[in-house]
């Protein structure tokens, strides 16, 4: 109920899913990526939302700063996918400076009170091209802020009237549109460009994906997903068909991400390695699998 609200509000949200094993209080104390697909339709109805997957502690820290800004622009609910592995993880990274301009801090389309005092007549929904409304702080003068749960025109007043109910729709999901031209990133390729395996992750099994690579830097390279939703179709199919052959490693039984990618680009991924007990993935596991699939006799092309 909440993601969903804040859906239709269109209220910057961040939320952190850290995942452990279910169903229910399945193994509390261990370790999954068991929910993927539940947060990619969290929430009922249909509106934008954004997922992102840090797989090291420097990323966890970037992407944080990430998630605020996506959500403050896009004026919709942003997940950061973790698990209890990265979570409660420890690790060194290379200091960076906070201060950085790396790290700028972008509200979107948010008015200053000089800006919302010239507006003659304000409107929280706003039709747009870009789907994306101005917005000010509830209290702001010269603003009357209305917000709840049922559709609405373009100034916040309740309707069920067929062709405002499509606009807002429509308006809702061109941030999606939005996303994808100015902010989607393509999965980071670690390793050669040219080999005969690609592994394909997402999240913490970067750390043991990349360990494994020390071994092997010859056999595989690593395409790690750290922008999960919305992704590009046209880039991600293009990338994805120019693999020689490929190997999905997730901390599931079902292949989540590898569900997504198939969903949106048509590519299936058949080779995987799937680690549902509750354990991480471990580097030696990812080893194994290379090696069984990147003998003579194993890989087809």
């Amino acid at each position: 109920e909440a993601v969903s609200l804040a859906g239709i509000t269109e209220t910057p949200v961040v939320i952190v899913m850290g995942q452990r094993p279910g169903p229910a209080t399945g193994m509390p104390t261990w370790t999954e990526q068991g929910d993927l697909l539940f947060i990619l339709h969290a929430g009922h109805g249909e509106f934008p939302k954004i997922l992102l997957a840090p797989g090291d502690m420097d990323e966890a820290y970037k992407l944080t700063i990430e998630a605020f800004n996506l959500a403050d622009k896009y004026q919709t609910p942003v997940f950061i996918m973790a698990d209890k592995y990265l979570l409660e993880g420890h690790q060194s990274i290379e200091k960076f400076k906070i201060q950085s301009s790396k790290f700028k801090i972008d509200r979107g389309k948010l008015l200053t009170q000089e800006e919302l005092l010239k507006i003659s007549n304000y409107k929280r929904y706003q039709i747009t091209d870009d789907g994306i409304s101005p917005r000010a702080i509830p209290g702001m003068k010269g603003s009357l802020h209305q917000a709840n749960s049922y559709e609405h025109v373009e100034d916040g007043h309740t309707t069920e009237d067929a062709a405002e109910r499509i606009k807002q729709v429509d308006k809702r999901n061109r941030k999606a549109a939005t996303y994808l031209r100015d902010d989607a990133k393509l999965p980071q390729l670690y390793g050669k460009s040219d080999m005969p395996l690609t592994v394909i992750s997402w999240g913490s099994m970067k750390g043991p994906v990349l360990a494994a690579m020390e071994d092997f830097p010859d056999r595989f390279n690593f395409l790690h997903f750290s922008h999960i939703w919305p992704l590009p179709k046209e880039k991600l199919t293009q990338t994805l068909k120019s693999l020689k052959n490929t190997l999905l490693v997730e901390n599931n039984s079902t292949g989540q991400l590898g569900q997504i990618i198939n969903m949106v680009t048509g590519v299936e991924i058949k080779n995987k390695l799937l680690k549902y007990s509750g354990r991480p993935i471990y580097p030696e596991e990812v080893l194994e699998k290379v090696e069984k699939l990147t003998s003579p006799h194993s890989l087809s092309y």
